[in-house]
C-alpha cells in the first residue's frame, strides 16, 4: 500500500477509532520493526507492512493498551487484502475498509471464527433496526451472544428468523431486558439484566445492568434510542459506535490520567469522577466537570459567582475576595453595596432570591461529596447548564455555576468554561453528542493542553 494512501486510511478509519489521537510524524523502519508497536510517551508506531520502510506515530492523551494493538494487527490484515484487490471504485473500497473495522473488533471479542459471522450479522439487523421505527418510535435493543453455549435440539430458531420481524422490538427495551443467543446463533430465550449489586462494572450508569451480565462468556450487543451500538464483554463497556464511527474505550488508562493529576490522589474520586462524565456522555444533555488542584481554590473561585457557591467553607473565602476586591475601586458606594451583600453570616445571604437554586442543592446534596453521591444524581447534577465545580478532597463547591470566563475564550459556554478552569486543575467539557475533552494546565508554559479525549 503506498503510503498516502495509507495516511489517509488512517486518518479516515483508525484516528476516529482511538478517539483524541493524532498523527505526530514519521520515522525510519526496517523489516524487523513489527507492524505495529508501542512508542514513547502514549504513541503508537504503524506501518502497512513489514517490509516498509516508514512508520507513523500515533499519539494520545492515554496510554494504548495491549488488545488495541491487537485489534489495529487485524485491522491492517484485512485492509491490505482488499488493497490486493486492485479494485478501482473508491466508494467500493472505503465501504469495505469500514467493514474491515467492524469484523475486526468481532474477531477480537470471539473464539471461534463461525461466532464472529454471527456477531456481524446481529450488528446488521441491529442497523436496520436502527434506521426504523416502531408506532412512530425509535427502538432500543439489547442481544447477548452467549460463547459458552450450544444449542443443540430440533427446530432450533436461529436470530435471522426473528430479529427482522416486528414483535422482536417489543421483546427488550435495551437496557433491563435482553435477548440470548447461543454462540451460533440461535435462540436460547428472554433474559432479565436488572442491575445486580456486588459485581463491578465499567460502563453509563444506564447500562449497568447489561454490563455486569456480560461477563468473559458474554458479548452484549445494544442498539440505543439515540442511534448508538454499544458492546459489551468482561462487564465493560468496549466498543461504541456513535455518529457513524467506531471507537474503542480505554477506561482504566483515562481513570489513571486522572490520578496522576494535583498532589495526592484518592481513586474513588477519581473514578466518580470518570464514571459522571461518561453517564452524563451517554445521556446526551452535556456538561462541564471540573476538579480542581489541591492548591488553587482560591484562584478559581474568582470566577464562580458567590449565589452558585454550596458550600459555606467556601463561601467565605469568596466574600473576602469580593469585599478586598471593592475595596479597591476607591467607590464607597460600590464598597456600601458589596458589604452590604456580604458582611453577613452565610445563613442569611442564603435567603436572597438568587440563591434559591443554591439552597436547594444544598438540601439534595446534604453536605456530602461529589463521591458519596448516588451515581445517577451525580449525572442529572452534571448535566444542569453551568459547570459542577469540586475541590481535590470531593467536596463540592458550586453546582450549575456560570463562569467568569476569560477575555479571548472561545467556543461555546461550556468550553470557554472548561478553558477557564483548566487553568486550577482538570476541566472535562462534556458536548451533547456525547464527546468528552478533559482539559489542563502545562505547569511548565501555563498552556492549556488535552488530558485525554473520549467517545
Amino acid at each position: 500500500m503506498e503510503k498516502t494512501e495509507f495516511y489517509n486510511v488512517l486518518q479516515k478509519l483508525i484516528l476516529p477509532l482511538f478517539t483524541g489521537s493524532f498523527i505526530e510524524g514519521e520515522e525510519s523502519s526496517t523489516p524487523r520493526d513489527s507492524e505495529v508497536a508501542l512508542g514513547k510517551k502514549n504513541s503508537l508506531l504503524i506501518k502497512p507492512s513489514k517490509q516498509d520502510e516508514y512508520r507513523f506515530v500515533l499519539k494520545r492523551g492515554q496510554a494504548f493498551q495491549n488488545f488495541e494493538i491487537a485489534l489495529l494487527r487485524s485491522i491492517l490484515a484485512e485492509i491490505n487484502t482488499i488493497a490486493m484487490l486492485n479494485l478501482q471504485d473508491q466508494n467500493y473500497i472505503t465501504t469495505l475498509q469500514s467493514h474491515a473495522i467492524e469484523k475486526s473488533i468481532c474477531r477480537s471479542l470471539c473464539d471461534q471464527e463461525e461466532t464472529v459471522y454471527v456477531m456481524l450479522d446481529i450488528l446488521n439487523e441491529l442497523e436496520k433496526w436502527a434506521s426504523r421505527t416502531y408506532e412512530g418510535k425509535k427502538i432500543s435493543i439489547c442481544t447477548i451472544i452467549n460463547l459458552a453455549l450450544d444449542v443443540q435440539e430440533e427446530n432450533c430458531i436461529n436470530y435471522s428468523d426473528v430479529m427482522n420481524k416486528d414483535f422482536f422490538a417489543l421483546l427488550t427495551d435495551g437496557e433491563a431486558s435482553a435477548i440470548e443467543f447461543d454462540k451460533n446463533g440461535f435462540l436460547v430465550g428472554y433474559t432479565q439484566v436488572a442491575s445486580r449489586k456486588g459485581l463491578p462494572a465499567v460502563s453509563p450508569y444506564k447500562f449497568e445492568g447489561v454490563a455486569k451480565y456480560c461477563n468473559d462468556k458474554r458479548i452484549g450487543l445494544v442498539l440505543t434510542s439515540s442511534g448508538d451500538f454499544l458492546i459489551f464483554k468482561n462487564r465493560t463497556l468496549l466498543f461504541a459506535k456513535r455518529n457513524g464511527n467506531w471507537i474503542v474505550f480505554s477506561h482504566d488508562e483515562v481513570i489513571q490520567l486522572l490520578l496522576s493529576r494535583g498532589t495526592y490522589s484518592l481513586k474513588d474520586i477519581r473514578r466518580s469522577i470518570y464514571f459522571t462524565a461518561l453517564d452524563t456522555s451517554f445521556a446526551y444533555t452535556g456538561g462541564c466537570l471540573v476538579y480542581l488542584n489541591k492548591d488553587s481554590v482560591e484562584q478559581a473561585l474568582t470566577h464562580i459567582d458567590a449565589h452558585d457557591i454550596v458550600m459555606e467553607k467556601y463561601f467565605e473565602i469568596k466574600k473576602e475576595q469580593e469585599l478586598e476586591e471593592a475595596s479597591k475601586l476607591y467607590n464607597f458606594q460600590r464598597l456600601a453595596s458589596v458589604e452590604k451583600t456580604y458582611k453577613v453570616p452565610y445563613s442569611v445571604f442564603l435567603q436572597q432570591e438568587k440563591c434559591y437554586k443554591a439552597q436547594a442543592l444544598r438540601k439534595i446534596i446534604a453536605d456530602r461529596p461529589f463521591h458519596e453521591l448516588n451515581r445517577k444524581l451525580r449525572q442529572e447534577l452534571v448535566s444542569m447548564d453551568g459547570a459542577t465545580v469540586i475541590d481535590n478532597d470531593g467536596n463540592i463547591i458550586a453546582i450549575g455555576a456560570i463562569i467568569k470566563i476569560e477575555a479571548g475564550s472561545e467556543g461555546g459556554g461550556r468550553l470557554a468554561a472548561a478553558h477557564t478552569l483548566a487553568k486550577y486543575g482538570t476541566a472535562i467539557k462534556i458536548s451533547q453528542d456525547g464527546n468528552l475533552t478533559a482539559l489542563y494546565s502545562d505547569k511548565k508554559n501555563g498552556k492549556i493542553k488535552t488530558l485525554f479525549t473520549v467517545g
